[in-house]
């Protein structure tokens, strides 16, 4: 099956039923295919088989779009995550060869005043507001005859650029068969009921956009918000009838904060509500035993990345039920695997490690992706023997469910952005007066990390946190611009000269 084919099918056979819920209009899945033939037929007008088409917008009507027409057109989607500093955009854009650009006016304006749009972008469409290209007029320009790229399931449908740790983020080319297995996963870890509506507050360009997709295959209709803010949240359950969402723990937090002062808000959750799948930055357990006792629904976790098209292991609501009866020790663990992925614990010579030992975490199945884009040293090194090599460290129990222990990869995770200390690193280096840089995460109760840099500073030219700060916010997105500064006069070490970041973690309180 291929991407677009889910709103084919849904077309046919369940035309009248509604399909979206987005930017104040609400479309069945006939609607739905209309505009997704007419994207596909648009796109064929300015583009090659086989060309990225970016996008870079916030949650809106045609972000769901292009998860189908591009597909649809056989080209190859890159969403570009608006929260990047434009020179971010400009790399993941040259870098991909991107010949169409699908962009909101703000970001564009944003783009053009800080960073130069590449020569490989021929066609740029504004989704709202004037341009030499509109949406409106591309979807007008697809009325035609209906294209259908020919492809296979195996075919890359998705290019997402990782956040980087060794350098330059990597491309991950997620396939037809990868994502759709993630939403087969998903089915069955975390089953939608026939009556169910979905909402989604995450950011179409993660990979957890795949969720709508996933509602979609079931027939169901799915509610996106542009953006995360509680009030809308709670507007959005009682007007569109939601029963199950996917929130950032940070966004939980912000909907327990809102609920104290809105009772009817919270009757109508614990009416409502059936259940909420949380992901993307570590959970404290306070904040779950809080979801638990004010809001009374179901909670649902896992493990996964964007190499995994989405999660490949789930805790759920029995084992939340557990945990909060005296089962703690549960709440530390991201769940058992599912039926489109075999989760393992592997040593350092490859062989599999015993229950209990902990070694990386590896992954085989449909979930996989389909490599690095331009990258097979990259891809090679992380797929051996038919194995995903995920970097992280972990432990699989006797009942085969897995605990996270660490990241090998040393990713940052806050707000539910991955941060790469490595690029941090590399800006606070080209400051005055930075010696040596050390960025680490440090516990959050609201973010789940927040970034700290530990610095050695000139003796004779010693910057100023703000100093610190400003510069890297002129260098970097907002989120992966460190929270806090702290002062050494040297870095702990290993014997081999590695930053022992571990031990400063401890002794940050870490």
């Amino acid at each position: 099956m291929l991407l677009h084919e889910v709103v084919d099918a849904a077309a046919a056979d369940s035309a009248d039923l509604p399909a979206l819920m987005v930017d104040g209009r609400t479309l069945s899945f006939a609607e739905l295919g209309r505009d997704v033939r007419a994207l596909a037929g648009g796109l064929a007008g300015v583009s090659q088989a086989g060309d990225t088409v970016a996008i870079l917008a916030s949650n809106c009507y045609a972000y769901v779009l292009s998860y189908y027409g591009v597909s649809r057109a056989g080209r190859l989607l890159l969403p570009l995550n608006q929260r990047l500093h434009a020179k971010e955009w400009e790399s993941q854009l040259r870098r991909s060869r991107t010949t169409v650009l699908l962009v909101e006016a703000s970001y564009l304006e944003q783009f053009r005043r800080d960073a130069v749009i590449p020569s490989s972008v021929r066609t740029v469409v504004v989704l709202d507001g004037a341009g030499d290209l509109t949406f409106d007029e591309l979807l007008a320009r697809g009325e035609g005859p209906d294209v259908v790229a020919d492809q296979r399931s195996e075919d890359p449908a998705w290019l997402m650029f990782t956040s980087g740790t060794t350098g330059p983020p990597k491309g991950v080319l997620l396939t037809h068969r990868s994502l759709l297995a993630g939403c087969r996963h998903l089915q069955f870890m975390r089953p939608m009921l026939p009556a169910d509506v979905f909402l989604t507050a995450f950011p179409l360009c993660h990979v957890a956009g795949y969720q709508v997709m996933m509602a979609h295959l079931l027939r169901r209709p799915a509610v996106v918000m542009q953006r995360f803010d509680a009030p809308s949240f709670v507007a959005a359950v009682r007007d569109f009838g939601v029963t199950t969402c996917s929130l950032a723990p940070t966004m939980m937090d912000l909907l327990l904060e809102h609920l104290q002062g809105d009772s009817a808000g919270l009757a109508l959750i614990r009416t409502q509500l059936r259940a909420i799948g949380y992901g993307s930055a570590p959970m404290p357990p306070s904040l779950i035993r809080r979801l638990t006792d004010v809001l009374e629904c179901d909670l649902n976790q896992g493990y996964g990345m964007t190499e995994l098209a989405g999660n490949v292991t789930t805790l759920g609501a029995a084992e939340h039920r557990a945990a909060i009866s005296g089962e703690t020790a549960l709440l530390t663990s991201a769940g058992t695997s599912g039926p489109m992925a075999r989760v393992v614990i592997m040593g350092d010579d490859g062989a599999l490690l015993p229950t209990g030992e902990p070694g990386e975490i590896v992954v085989r199945g449909e979930q996989v992706c389909g490599g690095y884009f331009d990258d097979p040293d990259a891809t090679a090194a992380a797929v051996k023997g038919g194995w995903f090599h995920t970097g992280d460290l972990g432990i699989l129990d006797a009942d085969g469910r897995l605990t996270v222990v660490d990241r090998i990869k040393d990713i940052i995770v806050t707000g539910g952005e991955n941060v790469s200390s490595r690029q941090v690193e590399d800006a606070l280096l080209e400051l005055p007066g930075v010696r040596e840089a050390a960025v680490i995460g440090l516990a959050d109760e609201r973010w789940g990390e927040r970034i700290c840099a530990v610095i050695v500073a000139d003796p004779a030219h010693v910057p100023t946190p703000e100093a610190l700060i400003a510069g890297c916010r002129s260098r970097l997105a907002g989120f992966k611009t460190p929270r806090s500064i702290e002062f050494v006069t040297e870095l702990p070490r290993t014997a081999s000269g590695k930053v022992r970041k571990d031990e400063l973690r401890r002794r940050l309180g870490g």
